[in-house]
Parts: structure tokens; sequence; C-alpha cells
């Protein structure tokens, strides 16, 4: 689970969070999830040494309700943990209402590929 707080220019000229910010940040939020959870189902402390990093092969995005200007809170969970791949769904809400959900695959980098 994570909160975002959306700035004022997030906005797509109404009141409401513009579409491509809510993409972003499931995305961001999805990768991150993936890393947790598969480092977890792999018998790794999650903050003892580097992490596992993933990069996303599909996002799906279904916008629900408009996205007032306030927190958001992401919360994810794992559909499918595989060796080089986690599937993750998560929920975007506001104000407690469920606004945006999304689902992604993700593929974990392999450990030669990633930059200092």
């Amino acid at each position: 689970m994570t909160d975002f707080t959306p700035a004022p220019y997030h906005t797509g000229g109404l009141d409401f969070v513009y579409g491509g910010l809510i993409a972003s940040v499931i995305d961001c939020h999805s990768t991150g999830s993936a890393a947790i959870f598969w480092m977890e189902a792999n018998g790794m402390k999650v903050g003892a040494g580097p992490a596992a990093r993933f990069v996303t092969a599909r996002l799906e995005v279904d916008y629900m309700k408009p996205t007032p200007l306030t927190v958001l809170h992401l919360t994810g969970r794992a559909e499918e943990i595989r060796e080089r791949k986690v599937v993750v769904s998560t929920e975007l809400a506001a104000g407690g209402v469920v606004t945006a959900k999304g689902r992604a695959v993700l593929v974990k980098v392999p450990e030669g590929r990633r930059s200092p």
C-alpha cells in the first residue's frame, strides 16, 4: 500500500486527476509491488539487500469514476508469481472510493542488466 498526493497541475483542466497520471502511478506501484511479492516468495527479506527490479510488459487500466484531486491510496495484490514474471492487480482509491483499477504483467530484469 502507498499514498500519492497529486499536485494541482496533475488535472486535465477540471478538479480531477488526468488519466495519464493515474496510469503512471498504478504502473509504478505495480512494479514496486512485484519486487516485494517476488522477494517474499523467494525467501528474501525486503530491505536487507538490493531489491529485485521489474519492468512492465503489459498494463491495463480501468477508469471507474473521475478521480478527485486528493490523496490517492493504492493497494496491490499478487495474482501470479513465477521465476521471471509477476502479475499484480492494483486498486486506486480517492476518499475511500475506488476510482481506477489496474492489472500489470511485470518481468524481472536479469541481474547483469541493471544500471548501477
